[in-house]
C-alpha cells in the first residue's frame, strides 16, 4: 500500500517514489507494484512543497510529469518537478526519467533536437510566437498544408489542419486560437497516412516492449498521438473494422522495427530516459516521421489483453529490480 507523501517521515527505508500530478494515471502502475509486493510512495505535485534543507527519502524516484498538466488546473506541477528532481539529484538520490526527461516532456522543440541527432526523420517544423510569424510559416511549406501544435502539449492540443495561409491567419488572429502555454506554437507539414494510423513505440529500461498502431481514422478524445485530432470526417465507414489500437506482432524484426528501435534506443541513452514511447507516421512513400516522444507513457489495456502483454507489469518489474539493486533487498513477491 501507498504511504501518504511526507519528506521528513521516514528516509530510511527505501521505496519506489512515483512524482505525478494525475492520480488516474498512475492508479494501474501502483496496483502492478502493489500487485508484486513493492513499497511504493504516491508524491503528487499538482499541490506540494519543499522544504530545501530536508533530506531527501531513500529509494528510487519515478517521474511521470505530464506535458498537458495545465489542462488539469495543475499549470505549474512541471516546474515544481524539475526543482524537486534537481533537489533529489543533488543528493544522489536515483531518479528514473529524471530532468533530462521531463526537458524532452515539456518541449517538442527539444524532442526534435535528440531525434534528428540520432538520425530519426522529423516532419518540417517552424516554431513562432506571434500571430505574425505563424502565419509567416505557411510560407515555407511551398503551399502544402500544415498542422499546428502547441510545443509543450498533450492530448492533441493545438493540433489544427490548414490548407492556405489565408485560413491559417484568420485562426491565429481570431477569438479560436489556443495558445500554447509555453507561448511557442509549431507549423509543422502535414502527413497523410495512406491507412490512416500511426505507430507508437512503447520501451521500459530503454528496451523495446512491444509497438501498438493506433487507428486514426475516426479520431479520439484521448488518442495518444497528436495527429489523432486532426479529422474525424475522414472515416473510412466502408472499410473492414479494426481495433483502434492493435499490437504489432514482433516488430522489432521487421525491417522497419530494425531500422528504428536502434535509433529510438540512442535517442534514450543520449537523453537519459529509463521509461519512454515513441510515435511515427508513414507518408505515401513509406517514410516514417518520428513526431513525439511521450516520457509520461500510458498503455492500451484491450490491446494488451488480446496480445497478452503488460507493459506495465514491465515498468513495475523494472522500478523493483531498480530498488532491489539499490537497497540489496532485491525483488519481494506478496504472499
Amino acid at each position: 500500500m501507498p504511504v501518504s507523501y511526507d519528506i521528513s517521515a521516514d528516509h530510511t527505508t527505501p521505496a519506489i517514489h512515483v512524482i505525478h500530478e494525475n492520480p488516474d494515471w498512475t492508479a494501474p502502475l501502483f496496483a502492478a507494484l502493489e500487485a508484486r509486493g513493492l513499497a511504493y510512495r504516491d508524491w503528487n505535485l499538482a499541490a506540494s512543497d519543499l522544504a530545501l534543507a530536508e533530506v531527501a527519502p531513500q529509494g528510487v524516484f519515478y517521474n511521470r510529469m505530464s506535458a498537458s498538466s495545465h489542462t488539469r488546473g495543475n499549470r505549474y506541477a512541471p516546474e515544481m518537478t524539475a526543482g524537486v528532481l534537481a533537489w533529489l539529484e543533488a543528493q544522489g538520490r536515483r531518479t528514473l526519467n529524471g530532468r533530462s526527461a521531463l526537458n524532452l516532456e515539456i518541449s517538442k522543440l527539444v524532442q526534435y533536437a535528440a531525434l534528428r541527432r540520432a538520425g530519426l526523420a522529423v516532419p518540417d517544423t517552424v516554431a513562432a510566437t506571434t500571430a505574425e510569424d505563424v502565419t509567416e510559416a505557411f510560407s515555407r511549406f511551398d503551399g502544402k498544408p500544415v498542422i499546428t501544435k502547441h510545443n509543450r502539449a498533450g492530448k492533441g492540443l493545438g493540433v489544427q489542419l490548414f490548407r492556405s495561409r489565408a485560413a491559417l491567419s484568420d485562426y491565429v488572429n481570431g477569438v479560436d486560437f489556443e495558445p500554447s502555454v509555453d507561448g511557442i506554437t509549431l507549423v509543422q507539414r502535414y502527413i497523410a497516412a495512406p491507412d490512416q494510423t500511426i505507430t507508437r513505440v512503447e520501451f521500459v529500461g530503454r528496451e523495446l516492449v512491444y509497438a501498438v498502431r493506433v487507428d486514426t481514422s475516426n479520431g479520439f478524445e484521448l488518442c495518444p498521438a497528436d495527429v489523432c485530432a486532426l479529422d474525424a470526417s475522414t472515416c473510412m465507414a466502408d472499410a473492414e473494422p479494426r481495433f483502434a489500437f492493435d499490437i504489432i506482432d514482433r516488430f522489432g524484426d521487421s525491417d522497419l522495427g530494425r531500422s528504428l528501435v536502434p535509433r529510438m534506443q540512442a535517442v534514450m541513452a543520449q537523453e537519459q530516459l529509463d521509461v519512454a514511447a515513441f510515435e511515427f507516421i508513414l507518408d505515401p512513400d513509406g517514410v516514417p516521421y518520428v513526431y513525439d516522444i511521450n516520457t509520461n507513457t500510458n498503455y492500451n489495456s484491450d490491446a494488451e489483453s488480446r496480445a497478452g502483454l503488460s507493459a506495465m507489469g514491465c515498468l513495475a518489474d523494472h522500478l523493483g529490480a531498480e530498488l532491489g539493486r539499490l537497497s540489496g533487498l532485491g525483488m519481494k513477491v506478496a504472499s
